[in-house]
Formats: C-alpha cells, structure tokens, sequence
C-alpha cells in the first residue's frame, strides 16, 4: 500500500451507497469542508463553474418527492411501476445529505472544460469526505435532466448529478481496476 497520504486517499476511496449509510447525522462543519475541497479543484480562466444546492432533514423529503413526481410525471403508462415512483423518493431519504452537482457555463471557455472543472470538483468532495470518513455517491438518474425548475437553474446551468453523504460502517475494499499498462502507449 502507498505511504503518501494522497495517493493513499485516491487509491481507496470507494463509493457507498445510500443503503449503507447510518442514521448518524453529517454536520454542517464537515459538509463546509468538502465544498471547500471542491472549491480548490483546478479551473480554466479561473471560471470556478461547480455550483451547489445542499439538502437535508426536511429538503430531503422534498428532493424525494420531487423526484417521486418527475418519475411519474415522465414515464409513460404502459414502463409504470408505483413501486418504482416509491424508491425514487425513499433513495433520497436514505441519506443524511444530499448535494446537487451543478455547472455554471459561463460562455468564457468551452464547456466541456466547465464540466471537466465540475467533475475535478466532484472528485475532490468525494476524496475530502472518504478523509473524513464519510461515504458518498455520485448518482447520475436521468430524472435530473429535469430538475431545474425544483432547483432554481438559470438558463445556463446543468445538474449533472446527485452526492450523496453519510456516515457509514462498510469495510475497505480493493479497487477492481484493470492494470494502468493496459491504459497507455508510450511515445519515446
């Protein structure tokens, strides 16, 4: 195993999934800290585009119900299922955080070098929290193309996801990762 801390880090860090969240709640102190990681992520022309809409406790329940309603509203008759509706909504609820990822495109760079900023941002919560010893998921449903209203975006902002967080009790596991050889090509 590596003894740099940060490599270390990048190297275990996993996703956890709601489901092995506990009920122990995240403060505000370390949901400050992560946003602040992703804030340090690297930028183009200093644009800084990830934006953020933090929920818990009762903003939970409305994600979920907003969620559930989109579901509905989107599926057609015949693809249905209420007990699909249900979990959209309960998937919210069983975490103790849930953070909108959000790209503001400026129009200053192109936007796949925003979006790349906002996933170096994503990256860098995900390694802040597993330091804190927190779990998080970056959930990509194809419900948050359709969130903007529920999330107040302006014209040029795009949710490309959900984070979730929470406190969690699983066990460190080996990355399945195919060999870094079978990646690259090397031009000497």
């Amino acid at each position: 195993m590596q003894s740099n801390e940060v490599l270390k880090a990048i190297q275990s860090r996993r996703s956890v999934f709601q489901a092995n969240f506990t009920d122990q709640e995240v403060n505000k102190e370390d949901i400050l800290t992560i946003l602040e990681a992703a804030n340090a992520a690297p930028t183009h022309k200093r644009t800084q585009p990830w934006r953020f809409t933090i929920f818990k406790g009762e903003g939970l329940v409305r994600l979920g119900m907003e969620l559930s309603r989109i579901y509905k509203t989107l599926t057609p008759p015949e693809k249905y299922m209420e007990k699909t509706e249900i979990t959209m909504g309960e998937k919210a609820t069983q975490s103790k955080v849930a953070i909108a990822l959000i790209v503001n495109y400026t129009g200053d760079v192109p936007e796949w070098e925003e979006l790349a900023a906002t996933s170096c941002a994503i990256e860098n919560m995900w390694l802040a929290a597993h330091s804190l010893g927190l779990g998080g998921y970056w959930a990509t449903p194809g419900l948050i193309n359709h969130l903007g209203n529920f999330l107040q975006l302006e014209e040029h902002q795009k949710c490309i996801g959900l984070f979730y967080l929470g406190h969690h009790e699983t066990e460190a596991r080996e990355p399945i990762r195919s060999p870094i050889a079978d990646k690259i090509r090397w031009e000497e």
